[in-house]
């Protein structure tokens, strides 16, 4: 925690890599741009132990750098790696069968939710926060109209944080921000950034800082 938690804070979406030594090393240098709440690490395709140990040596360098370290879909993995959490699909079932066996000692939160309802929904089982988007939904350079609206929406009443997908651009963040999102999550945003993913992670923290609305103590 940097001081950051009165306004919009990054989540990173780790990429797929063929090669994990350079997946290591642009997390370790976004990481080091500045802050960021969180991680989400996707399994991609991978089976179980290769993710495992892929997984393991991304969490210690998350957790290095005071982020929450989020494993996507695997409990086991998630266990077995001291992982922060657990990202899930959206399956209400579960999401239900995790929170009750896994909060508090782990952070459990979920997307899935592409309408109002569907939202409600998830929110009835209380998450640690709700997921609006894919993780590999950042194919335009600003953040999807319909996220921004339901997090609007969902951030005007619903005290459960949420996280946001931005875009390919890095000014995605601010029009997430605006919604009065909790938290924007970014992926080719940062590791396809054509200056380097550190330089990233410092523009958004910088437009946030400067542009954010700031949350109500």
């Amino acid at each position: 925690m940097t001081g950051q938690e009165d306004r919009c804070r990054l989540v990173l979406i780790v990429p797929q890599y063929d090669d994990a030594d350079q997946q290591a090393k642009d997390l370790e240098a976004a990481l080091a741009g500045g802050d960021v709440a969180s991680v989400i690490v996707p399994q991609y395709g991978l089976d179980d132990q290769a993710f495992q140990k892929r997984a393991e040596a991304l969490v210690d360098l998350i957790q290095a750098a005071g982020a929450a370290a989020l494993i996507c879909g695997d409990s086991r993995v998630a266990g077995r790696i001291k992982a922060d959490g657990l990202h899930l699909g959206g399956d209400l079932t579960e999401l239900g069968e995790a929170i009750e066996k896994f909060v508090p000692k782990m952070i459990v939160g979920t997307g899935g939710a592409a309408d109002r309802h569907q939202a409600l929904a998830i929110g009835e089982h209380r998450p640690d926060y709700i997921f609006f988007g894919k993780l590999d939904g950042d194919i335009k350079p600003e953040a999807h109209p319909k996220n921004l609206a339901l997090a609007e929406w969902w951030a005007s009443m619903i005290e459960i944080p949420c996280i946001v997908m931005g875009g390919t651009d890095t000014s995605s963040a601010l029009a997430v921000a605006e919604t009065g999102a909790e938290f924007v999550a970014l992926r080719e945003a940062v590791f396809s950034n054509p200056r380097s993913p550190g330089a990233a992670v410092a523009e958004v923290n910088a437009i946030l800082d400067e542009k954010a609305p700031r949350f109500e103590a």
